[in-house]
C-alpha cells in the first residue's frame, strides 16, 4: 500500500478544497472553528430540565393581558419554524459545500442545537397545552412571520439545487449570500428582537421557564453568530475577488430589506405597548443590531440608531458562571471540574 503524503495545513480551505481530504481533521488550520465547537459542547442543555410549573400557573390565570399573550404566541410561532429552517439549511445546503473538517465538526454541533431549540418550543407548547397547529403552522398563516421565512427560504433555493457548485466566483458569491442570510440575518437579526421581547417577561419575573430557555437559546445563538461571522470572513479572505463593491451593495440591500421585515414583525407583535416595550423601540433596536452585523463582516454602519435595550448587551455579555452555571450543575459535562461558593 502506498502511503499518501501527510496533510499540509496550509492547503486546507473552507470551500473548494481539492488538495486535502475532508476527513483529515488534524492538523487544525481554523482553530476558531474548533473553539466554537468546544464552546457549543460546554453549553449543552435540554429543555425538559427547565421547570414550567410557574409558567403554567401564570398562563392559566387572568394575570397576563391579551397583548402579552400575543407577544408570547407570535414568538413561539416564529421560532418554532425558524429553528427548523436553520437546521435544514445547515444539513442540506451548508454542510455539503464546506470542505473543511473542523468547520464541519462545528456544523454538526450546531445542527444538533437547532434540534434542541425546536424541542424547546414543542416542550413549551405542550407544557402550556397550546394548539400545536396554531403555533407550528403560524409561518403559513401570519404574514409578518411568513414574510421573514419566505425571505430566508429564497436564499436556500439555488444552493439546494443538486447542480449547484461553489467552484465558480458566482457560485461562491451565492453561497456567501446564503451564509449571510442565515447567520447574519436570521440568527443575528431576526432572532434578537424576539429574544428581547421574551426576556423582557423574565426581567419582570413572568413566564420564567420560557425566559430561562430563551436565555439558553440566546447563549447558543451567540456562538452560532460568531462561528458564522468567522466562516464568512474566512471565505472572503480566501476568495478576495468575490467581495466586490457590487456584491457588497447587494448584501447591504438584503440586510436593509430584512430590517424592514423585522420592524413589521415587531409592529405586529406589539400593536400596543407592554412591559415598557413599544414597536418604535424595536425599530431602533433592529437598526442598532444591523449596524453591529454590518461592521462584523467589514461593511459600514448605516443607521446609527441607539440601543434602547442596553440590558440585552448585559445579558449576552454576562459570564456563564453567573448566568447559567450557578444553579444548574448536572447538565454540563465539565460540572465535576467546577467549584461552588
Amino acid at each position: 500500500m502506498n502511503k499518501k503524503q501527510r496533510v499540509n495545513v496550509s492547503q486546507k480551505r473552507l470551500i473548494n478544497c481539492t488538495a486535502v481530504d475532508v476527513n483529515q481533521l488534524m492538523p487544525l488550520k481554523y482553530k476558531w472553528a474548533w473553539e466554537h465547537y468546544l464552546n457549543g459542547c460546554s453549553n449543552h442543555w435540554m429543555p425538559s430540565e427547565v421547570p414550567m410549573a410557574k409558567d403554567i400557573e401564570l398562563w392559566k390565570s387572568n394575570q397576563l393581558s391579551d397583548d402579552e399573550r400575543r407577544v408570547i404566541m407570535r414568538n413561539l410561532g416564529f421560532f418554532s419554524t425558524a429553528e427548523s429552517l436553520v437546521g435544514n439549511n445547515i444539513v442540506l445546503a451548508i454542510f455539503r459545500h464546506v470542505t473543511n473538517p473542523e468547520a464541519r465538526q462545528y456544523l454538526l454541533r450546531q445542527a444538533f442545537e437547532e434540534a434542541i431549540h425546536t424541542h424547546a418550543f414543542l416542550y413549551i407548547v405542550e407544557s402550556l397545552t397550546l394548539d400545536h397547529g396554531e403555533i407550528f403552522n403560524m409561518y403559513n398563516e401570519i404574514s409578518s412571520v411568513n414574510n421573514k421565512d419566505q425571505f430566508e427560504m429564497k436564499l436556500t433555493e439555488e444552493v439546494l439545487n443538486p447542480n449547484f457548485t461553489t467552484a465558480t466566483p458566482e457560485g461562491t458569491q451565492k453561497f456567501l449570500e446564503n451564509l449571510i442570510g442565515y447567520y447574519i440575518i436570521m440568527e443575528g437579526l431576526f432572532f434578537y428582537s424576539g429574544f428581547a421581547m421574551i426576556l423582557s417577561f423574565l426581567r419582570q419575573n413572568k413566564m420564567v421557564g420560557i425566559g430561562e430557555q430563551f436565555q439558553y437559546i440566546l447563549r447558543d445563538e451567540t456562538v452560532h453568530l460568531n462561528f458564522g461571522i468567522d466562516l464568512i470572513n474566512g471565505i472572503k479572505e480566501e476568495n478576495p475577488g468575490i467581495w466586490s463593491l457590487e456584491f457588497q451593495a447587494m448584501i447591504v440591500d438584503k440586510i436593509k430589506e430584512a430590517v424592514e421585515l423585522e420592524i413589521a414583525y415587531a409592529e405586529d407583535c406589539l400593536p400596543r405597548g407592554i412591559l415598557g416595550l413599544s414597536s418604535s423601540m424595536f425599530r431602533d433596536y433592529v437598526q442598532h443590531i444591523a449596524d453591529r452585523r454590518f461592521e462584523r463582516i467589514g461593511l459600514k454602519a448605516i443607521y446609527r440608531s441607539k440601543n434602547p435595550f442596553p440590558w440585552m448587551s448585559e445579558t449576552i455579555d454576562l459570564g456563564k458562571e453567573k448566568n447559567f452555571f450557578e444553579t444548574r450543575v448536572t447538565e454540563y459535562q465539565s460540572a465535576s471540574n467546577l467549584t461552588w461558593s
